[in-house]
């Protein structure tokens, strides 16, 4: 029998706890809890928020269409409501640009193919007036061609290029249609019908190998059907009964998401040429969307309801995850404190003790990575204020609200003592704090929903470029050149993103939960957002910035806002500190590790 040495080329070494070296699958024998511990990366296949349309719009074709690195979205239903629209948009993966529009406006209708090669057919060119129009796409202009022979709307379409398409089932009075028209490049044949007259349904495939998943009869349906050319075939059942969702892949790796099974949902399945699996959810619920792109990487754009949402979602398989587990609890519990340095070397220091905000703090506690340490306290107690700091010996702590309840403009540096410096320009709380060093931070907006922004330069804070939208109990990440702020109240709870490029603050793609009083760490490429409050409570919901868009994770163990987050620098490694979880403040903390650092013990 082979050793582990000849199987994996090194032998099993011994370390006191979790080993910093190893990589993924290598075992080794923790010494201090007498037990053996291996590394692995946890994969999770999610929905991230992708680049909005530059116009929402929904019933853009049921059809697959574009990959999630070249999309193209085609006509739709405009506001207001009941409008046709004409606009056609394409997608490089990053945002959405508009390109020349269709000769004939359509909703409801289909498109099928590729963002050089497509083609858009069918549906209504004005409220309730079905159409016959076909036209076709070479990457730049809309060419009309030959006619279907049957006008319908909420028709399901199927192809891979401008040449090659197939229209399925419909709606036409008095009701559900279930005629199917071939596409060659020059006409439209008339072939053999589904088995299960229906409307809006999905499609997954292309020409000659295609299914129509869901639709609408007299109610929703689960039926699919596969089409091989020439035959209709029932084939096993979605899950969930919906209509007017989209679909991607092939017949044999596809996938459904979305659609209306008695109200907007937002479930994903995926098929595996036999069955459907239900899998993690979009972050929001709609339908008539538009789709592409394969099972392991898809996108969704557009939708409703009202009003016609801009939103699109990439979704991509196997997407490296990390976990939270429990950390060291604060000696003191609380909330709405600030924080400065690393998640081995941080500081966490004011605060308010009591659920009502009546009570204010000048507690500071420092962390080694294990547990907390009381320190020297601030010279004014207080709460809602910034921090930012490299380690738990150099830290800086502005604004907030102290007694007898007024906003304060009053800052500190920390050296292993407290000590006052130069005030904020504009005294505040609420503020989201960017910035990794106590020489050098930003204050972004705050009490009540303010767009105010200043920086610090290690001696005065001088007013800079305000942010696009107001807002109070935002977080922040990254540096006073390349920050990154989201979530906070406007009010309302906000969803948006801004990127700071050390002059201008310029909006990028949202989160996907809207929340205030939140928590975040990391750089402007690449961000943690977890926590927060979530009309009508708490929430634990976890979200990663990669740069371009935010893809949900795991969730806190304890749900809370009015959180800390501490980590400067990196989404490898955070924690999240005390807050407001049921029935009060909390002194836990909770430990986040990247997905290079998921650690699993050995058991018999």
């Amino acid at each position: 029998m082979a050793t582990y040495k000849e199987t994996v080329g090194t032998a099993v070494t011994n370390y006191a706890g979790n080993s910093p070296s190893v990589v993924d699958g290598e075992l080794w024998y923790d010494s201090t809890n007498q037990d053996f511990r291996y590394q692995y990366a946890a994969l999770s296949s999610t929905w991230a928020t992708g680049g909005d349309l530059n116009q929402g719009r929904r019933g853009v074709g049921l059809g697959t269409i574009g990959t999630q690195t070249a999309g193209i979205c085609v006509a739709g239903n405009n506001e207001p409501p009941d409008s046709v629209g004409a606009n056609v948009e394409t997608y490089n993966g990053t945002s959405w640009t508009a390109a020349n529009v269709v000769n004939t406006g359509m909703k409801f209708g289909a498109a099928s193919g590729a963002p050089s090669s497509a083609i858009k057919y069918l549906g209504e060119a004005a409220p309730g007036a079905r159409t016959l129009n076909t036209e076709t796409w070479n990457g730049t202009n809309w060419t009309e061609v030959n006619n279907t022979n049957n006008s319908r709307s909420s028709v399901s379409g199927a192809g891979d290029s401008s040449t090659s398409a197939v229209a399925m089932a419909g709606y036409a009075g008095p009701g559900s249609q279930d005629n199917v028209e071939l596409y060659n490049g020059t006409n439209w044949t008339e072939v053999n019908n589904v088995n299960t007259a229906r409307w809006g349904g999905g499609s997954v495939g292309a020409v000659p190998s295609a299914l129509l998943v869901g639709g609408y009869t007299s109610t929703a349906v689960n039926s699919v059907e596969l089409f091989n050319g020439t035959n209709w075939t029932e084939v096993n059942n979605l899950n969930t009964a919906r209509y007017e969702g989209a679909g991607a892949g092939t017949t044999s790796a596809g996938m459904y998401w979305a659609g209306n099974s008695g109200s907007a949902d937002n479930k994903t399945e995926l098929y595996n040429g036999t069955n459907w699996t239900e899998t993690n959810d979009l972050p929001t619920s709609f339908v008539q969307a538009g789709g592409g792109g394969t099972q392991t990487a898809g996108i969704s754009y557009a939708g409703w309801p009202s009003p016609n949402i801009a939103n699109s979602y990439e979704w991509t398989a196997n997407h490296p995850v990390g976990a939270w587990s429990t950390g060291g609890s604060l000696n003191t519990a609380r909330g709405f404190g600030s924080s400065g340095g690393t998640y081995t070397a941080g500081l966490y220091f004011g605060g308010t003790t009591t659920p009502g905000n009546t009570t204010y703090s000048a507690a500071a506690e420092a962390y080694d990575g294990s547990s907390w340490t009381e320190v020297n306290d601030l010279n004014t107690a207080r709460f809602a204020g910034g921090g930012v700091g490299a380690t738990n010996t150099a830290a800086l702590m502005y604004g907030g609200i102290g007694p007898p309840g007024g906003n304060e403009d009053a800052t500190e540096t920390y050296n292993g003592s407290w000590t006052e410096v130069n005030d904020m320009n504009t005294a505040r709380h609420g503020i989201a704090s960017v910035g990794a060093s106590n020489t050098a931070a930003l204050a972004v907006g705050g009490s009540g929903g303010t767009q105010l922004n200043e920086i610090w330069n290690g001696t005065n804070w001088t007013e800079v470029n305000d942010l696009n939208s107001a807002r109070h109990t935002a977080a922040g990440a990254g540096t006073t050149t390349a920050g990154l702020v989201f979530g906070g109240d406007g009010p309302p709870a906000l969803t948006k993103t801004e990127s700071w490029n050390g002059t201008n603050w310029t909006e990028v793609n949202d989160l996907n939960t809207a929340r205030s009083n939140i928590a975040g760490s990391g750089l402007q490429t690449g961000a943690l957002a977890f926590g927060g409050w979530l009309s009508p409570g708490r929430t634990g919901k976890t979200e990663e910035w990669n740069g371009s868009g935010w893809t949900e994770l795991a969730d806190l163990s304890t749900a809370r806002y009015d959180l800390t987050a501490l980590g400067a620098g990196t989404t490898a490694n955070n924690l999240a500190i005390g807050g407001n979880a049921a029935p009060g403040q909390t002194a836990a903390t909770e430990e986040w590790s990247g997905s290079s650092n998921t650690i699993k013990v050995l058991t018999d």
